[in-house]
């Protein structure tokens, strides 16, 4: 009598590593994407109106310098240019939501966390960006200041309104993101630090880099504040999906694969955005 054999169960033909490598370099593409097209719908609207109130500047890679003297400027000149690229992100973000929340978060594939990640930027285009245009007296801070005409300690006070909402909307959005991935080893509970360290962090701290690397020698300080008040965002996210046990994901989850398409769309977009911005396009 011959003893039985144990059926052991199938080995997963896929690296574990390989999946993170791979989630990694797609978040990274995908945070890209999304980064260049919400900032060229708020640059693109701020290039708009400058024209339409005939308002002088040079548009660059990284911001747009105006030349008009302080003498020149009129309130609905200030409220108008400075105001009208968070009002046209705010659209953005809360319709990129809307459609990931709606139509997408329970399908498979990438579309949905670029939604996601859409939506990330442009909050931080309104939130992050006040925070960090008010530690240096420029960008949307002209907007509280001419709004309010309370001085520096109500433009403060509207500045960390402002990053706190920031830090709330992190918070919220962890459970958005962690149905936003659609591998079940990334989603496992037990590899949540890798899955926020290469999802979050990498994209975060990698795209960035990227980002700024493309733009010099143009890169500015006011561009990398910005980049910088993401983590606004990042860090309460990375707490809720290190916190929250959800490792769910959907019924039909595709193979991780790396999307040559999205990365090389990103790489073109920063490519072409250098290219078309340098050297600065004059606006009158």
């Amino acid at each position: 009598m011959q003893p039985e054999t144990a059926t052991l169960p199938p080995v997963s033909a896929e690296n574990p590593r390989q999946k993170f490598l791979i989630a990694a370099l797609n978040s990274t593409a995908i945070y890209v994407l999304a980064y260049y097209g919400v900032w060229a719908a708020h640059e693109g609207s701020k290039v708009a109106m400058s024209r339409l109130l005939h308002i002088r500047g040079l548009w660059d890679p990284s911001r747009i310098v105006y030349t008009l003297a302080d003498r020149e400027w009129w309130q609905l000149a200030v409220l108008g240019v400075y105001g009208i690229g968070p009002l046209v992100c705010f659209f953005i973000g809360v319709a990129a939501f809307w459609w990931y929340w709606k139509r997408e978060r329970a399908q498979p594939g990438l579309f949905k966390l670029l939604l996601l990640w859409v939506a990330f930027h442009a909050c931080n285009a309104i939130f992050g960006a006040l925070l960090a245009d008010s530690l240096r007296q420029e960008g949307s801070w002209y907007v509280t200041d001419w709004l309010l005409r309370m001085g520096n300690a109500a433009d403060v006070v509207v500045a960390l309104v402002a990053g706190l909402i920031q830090l709330g909307l992190g918070h919220l959005g962890s459970v958005a993101f962690l149905q936003a991935h659609d591998s079940h080893t990334v989603m496992k509970f037990a590899n949540r630090k890798r899955m926020v360290l290469n999802t979050l962090m990498w994209p975060w701290m990698g795209g960035g880099v990227f980002i700024g690397l493309t733009k010099l020698p143009y890169f500015s300080m006011h561009e990398a504040l910005h980049l910088l008040m993401m983590g606004l965002l990042i860090f309460p996210l990375i707490l809720g999906c290190v916190n929250d046990p959800f490792d769910s994901t959907v019924k039909r989850a595709q193979p991780s694969h790396t999307a040559w398409g999205l990365v090389l769309l990103a790489v073109l977009s920063a490519v072409v955005w250098r290219l078309a911005l340098s050297p600065p396009v004059p606006i009158q």
